[in-house]
C-alpha cells in the first residue's frame, strides 16, 4: 500500500506540478498565515498556541485555554475546523511534490529511499491529530481530559515530521545540484 501511494505520487508528479505546489505554499505562507496568526492573536489575546509550540505539557495546555477565555476557545476550535484544514493540505501538496521530484532526478527508480515523499503525510495526519485533541481540550475546558496528555505528543511528532520533510527536501536539493554539476562537468 506505501510503495502504490508513493509510486502514484511519483507519477503525479513533475517539475510543473512541484512548481505550482511551491508558488501555492509561498503565496499562502506570505499573505494568508500572518493574518491569520495576527486574527488568532487578537481572539485569543495571546501569541501562545499549541499549533506552534514544540514541547509543552498538559498544565501548558490547560493554561492556554485559560488564557484564551470562553471567546478566544470558541475562536481556537473554529479555526482549527477552517483555516487548519486547509493549510496542512497545502505544506503537504508542496513538500510531497517537491520531494517526489527532487527522489525521481537523484535516486535509482527502484530505491526503496523513494519513499521518502511519503513522510510530509504523517507530519499532516500528526498536524490533524493534534488539531482536534487540542479542540477537544479547548471545547471541554475547564474538564479534564485525556486528550490534553496526547496532544502535545502529536504536536511534537507532527514537528518531528514536518522539519524532517524540510531537511530531506534541502537533502534532496544538495543531491540533485550535485548530479546537475556532475553532468556539466562531462
Amino acid at each position: 500500500m506505501l510503495k502504490r501511494t508513493s509510486n502514484l505520487l511519483h507519477r503525479v508528479t513533475n517539475g510543473w506540478v512541484a512548481l505550482a505546489a511551491l508558488a501555492t505554499f509561498l503565496a499562502f505562507t506570505a499573505f494568508v498565515l500572518p493574518r491569520q496568526a495576527a486574527k488568532a492573536e487578537t481572539q485569543t489575546g495571546t501569541s501562545a498556541s499549541p499549533d506552534t509550540s514544540y514541547i509543552y505539557s498538559p498544565d501548558d495546555l490547560y493554561q492556554m485555554a485559560e488564557t484564551y477565555g470562553e471567546k478566544g476557545r470558541q475562536a481556537y476550535v473554529r479555526a482549527r475546523f477552517t483555516f487548519d484544514l486547509i493549510f496542512p493540505i497545502i505544506y503537504t501538496f508542496f513538500l510531497v511534490t517537491a520531494t517526489s521530484w527532487l527522489a525521481g532526478k537523484t535516486l535509482n527508480a527502484s530505491s526503496p529511499w523513494m519513499r521518502v515523499n511519503l513522510i510530509p503525510v504523517l507530519g499532516m495526519i500528526f498536524d490533524y491529530l493534534e488539531n482536534t485533541f487540542a479542540s477537544l481540550v479547548m471545547w471541554r475546558y475547564p474538564t479534564k481530559t485525556l486528550a490534553a496528555f496526547l496532544t502535545p505528543a502529536f504536536t511534537f511528532l507532527k514537528w518531528i515530521f514536518i522539519i524532517g520533510s524540510f531537511l530531506l527536501l534541502i537533502i534532496g536539493i544538495i543531491g540533485w545540484l550535485w548530479q546537475w554539476g556532475k553532468g556539466k562537468r562531462r
